[in-house]
């Protein structure tokens, strides 16, 4: 089959060519945008779920509402070492740029503009062409403790963007690499521009442990966010998901082809698109049947097995690789933490750092307490391919 007419395109938050499934969550979003942007009590929302199951692309097309409600937005992914306040001075500064235009916001947008300016000279933030023209305002956004200055500039360009008719949409991926008391100020700010009924909402996405995480952060942060779960597709959402692509291009793929897929991929979205694209290139012609699929199987592993999965096992150090090795030589998980402790020979307390670091990076999550699992679906089934198991 012509591969320029393949549908699927599978790749970081690549938008699938039918997000199938997610309409509960988009529509709670939609609703969301629409109560804030007119002054209602909305719950801003962090997605969760493990990787491969399309929260980016979701925070994609909740980014495309928001700016057809009115919205201006700035999008974010949280890098594991970059300060949070680096992360937002230009998309906060970037905003304001746009609100400077709208006559009825002008000055709202420069009181604005002169806490950002006092906020970048506390934080240490490399500033731009904009702090150039305005003077920082003193008491604003100027302390030094992020939990006091973000509030401030939310508030600041919350009331800017409420004199201008807009309102504005922050949205960041990969919450949990956020340090904890970066977490606190993120929450404190959104909880102060909703106590003030300004028109921001705030959409995050990580792993499963960042319910816990903003708990932590802050013990209100259970009713300031919604936590929709992003998980695998069920049978009939993942199957519209493969064969809807196919028949738009007016091809055809048999049933047992499409439960083969369904059996291998779990239902997660990101395996959907791979095993999806590998099908199409693989068949002669349609239909695409289920001995195309054994070949797509084989060709789809050695694609993930060479970028998706190894470049998340490069990460890890050899002792860090020594743990997950054993956690896949038990089976499937979720894996007790005293269970790979017993098979590396070692006590759980001397492995305690070791696991809390492998987590820090994001390979792995604790769904409940004592039990540990992978982030990555299929990664174990990855290291028993291509590693020694310990004994």
């Amino acid at each position: 089959m012509d591969p320029v007419r393949n549908p699927f395109a599978p790749g970081a938050g690549s938008q699938p060519p039918e997000l199938a499934g997610r309409d509960e969550i988009i529509k709670d979003a939609l609703t969301a945008l629409k109560r804030t942007r007119i002054g209602r009590h909305a719950r801003s929302q962090l997605l969760l779920g493990l990787r491969g199951t399309g929260k980016t692309v979701l925070l994609n097309t909740i980014e495309n509402a928001a700016e057809e409600e009115g919205y201006l937005t700035s999008v974010i992914e949280a890098p594991e070492e970059k300060p949070l306040a680096e992360l937002l001075y230009p998309r906060m500064q970037q905003v304001l740029r746009k609100l400077s235009l709208i006559e009825s916001a002008k000055v709202k947008t420069h009181d604005a503009m002169k806490a950002l300016r006092s906020f970048a000279s506390v934080f240490k933030v490399q500033i731009g062409d904009l702090s150039v023209s305005v003077d920082p305002e003193p008491g604003v956004a100027d302390s030094g403790n992020l939990e006091y200055d973000l509030p401030d500039m939310f508030v600041a360009i919350g009331t800017a963007a409420k004199a201008a008719g807009k309102g504005w949409c922050l949205l960041i991926d990969e919450v949990q690499y956020l340090k904890e008391a970066e977490l606190a100020a993120l929450i404190v700010a959104i909880h102060k521009v909703g106590q003030k009924q300004l028109p921001v909402i705030f959409f995050g996405a990580g792993l499963p442990q960042l319910a816990g995480l903003s708990g932590d952060a802050k013990s209100y942060a259970e009713r300031l966010f919604s936590y929709p779960k992003v998980g695998p597709l069920d049978a009939e959402a993942a199957i519209k998901a493969i064969k809807g692509p196919i028949e738009d291009e007016e091809e055809k793929i048999t049933s047992e082809a499409l439960n083969e897929i369904l059996k291998i991929t779990e239902g997660y979205p990101y395996f959907l698109q791979e095993w999806g694209f590998q099908a199409w290139n693989t068949a002669d012609k349609s239909p695409i049947d289920k001995s195309d699929i054994n070949k797509a199987t084989e060709n789809a592993l050695m694609r993930l097995d060479d970028g998706f999965f190894q470049v998340r096992f490069d990460r890890l150090t050899p002792k860090e690789r020594e743990y997950v090795i054993a956690m896949s030589g038990i089976g499937k998980g979720p894996y007790r933490s005293s269970e790979v402790a017993e098979r590396l020979g070692e006590a759980p307390s001397k492995l305690g750092p070791r696991r809390a670091q492998i987590i820090a990076k994001g390979m792995i999550y604790s769904p409940q307490y004592g039990d540990i699992d992978f982030t990555v679906p299929m990664f174990d089934d990855y290291i028993r391919r291509n590693w020694k198991l310990a004994d």
